[in-house]
């Protein structure tokens, strides 16, 4: 009704968006039942879009092809399920989009940990004008028996029923990066702190994915600067790199060796850059996840509290294969930011504990 209220009274334009295509089907078919009713109205039905009198209009998307949700003003933009869509996707795609028109945002969804969607949830909950926030159990429905709750609560973990039922945010304990929260406290840093050491990790980005640039202050053991970005040719991105190193001069940087990274990292060599190629495999990406997992839980790291890190932090997740290994991924999004982050951890880590890595040093 909001998103018909918009398209209609103030002709504006407005996006219903998904995590998945089939997620927004239900949407788009109520969407169209709604603007039925409405003399005058288009709907085009391969576009997923409504078009009401006055050139207001209303598009249901899906969040998988985050670049399709970059570039046009929106006045509104109801995020359907919201906690299960990418940090990326409101803080680079949706939320700038609203800039243009002073846009307003509705974000719906079941709680998924400790996430953007929590972070956003939190504004509203401060006394402030521009957020607001609301949490509704299942029982506030009406539509739902409440024997039908009960015998929920029978018959799910305990777990899944305060978040699925009572709408609770539940710790970040079912992923892979345990109190990764009270980590956030570290301030960001534009350029070297005199007296501090430094290093950096690099996560190459490749079709779908991004570049991102970690910086690590040896001397607090925290992460200090992320550079995250997509879209850049390999030559700019050689460039950025070269101008992030000029800033914090670091002992050496660690780069992903993988796919793209060797042409890459031979380019960095000949430029004189100090780089040390870590080839990533299953066996070496579970090594280094573990030993930032392990710093995590000893609470001995402390990170930025970058809003797509977190998101990301707290959507990785482990799959037990056949063979009885774990394997580490995303569960939703992206892990590109995570990959940096533990690959510059695992580089300080191993500068600290093996001497050879000395002649790297300044």
């Amino acid at each position: 009704m909001l998103s018909l209220k918009t398209a209609l009274e103030r002709q504006g334009r407005v996006w219903w968006v998904a995590p998945s295509f089939p997620q927004s089907s239900a949407a788009w078919r109520e969407l169209k039942a709604l603007a039925a009713q409405i003399p005058g109205k288009v709907i085009r039905e391969d576009a997923r879009r409504i078009v009401l009198p006055g050139d207001g209009e209303i598009t249901v998307k899906s969040a998988d092809a985050p670049d399709a949700l970059r570039g046009e003003g929106l006045d509104l933009v109801v995020v359907d399920e919201a906690a299960y869509c990418p940090a990326d996707v409101w803080t680079d795609a949706l939320r700038p989009a609203l800039s243009d028109r002073q846009g307003g945002a509705l974000l719906i969804s079941t709680p998924n940990g400790f996430d953007w969607f929590y972070d956003c949830f939190q504004r509203g909950q401060e006394v402030r004008d521009d957020w607001q926030s609301w949490q509704f159990p299942t029982s506030d429905n009406p539509l739902i028996p409440a024997d039908e709750i009960d015998a929920a609560r029978e018959s799910v973990p305990e777990r899944t029923f305060q978040q699925e039922y009572m709408a609770q945010f539940i710790p970040d304990g079912a992923g892979v990066f345990r109190n990764v929260r009270a980590a956030a406290i570290a301030t960001p840093q534009q350029r070297a702190i005199e007296g501090h050491q430094y290093q950096i990790g690099v996560d190459w980005g490749r079709e779908n994915d991004a570049t991102c640039f970690a910086v690590w202050d040896c001397t607090l053991r925290e992460l200090v600067y992320l550079d995250r970005f997509t879209g850049v040719e390999y030559a700019q991105q050689r460039g950025r790199l070269l101008a992030l190193v000029e800033r914090f001069q670091p002992i050496v940087v660690t780069a992903e060796q993988n796919s793209i990274g060797g042409p890459i990292i031979e380019a960095l060599q000949r430029d004189g850059l100090r780089v040390r190629p870590f080839v990533t495999t299953q066996a070496s990406k579970m090594a280094i996840v573990d030993a930032l997992a392990l710093s995590f839980e000893r609470g001995d790291i402390r990170i930025i509290p970058d809003p797509v890190l977190l998101g990301e932090l707290a959507a990785f997740g482990a799959e037990r294969l056949q063979s009885g290994l774990l394997r580490y991924s995303a569960r939703t999004g992206h892990d590109d930011t995570v990959m940096a982050l533990a690959i510059v951890h695992h580089a300080a880590t191993v500068t600290r504990t093996n001497s050879a890595v000395g002649a790297f040093a300044r």
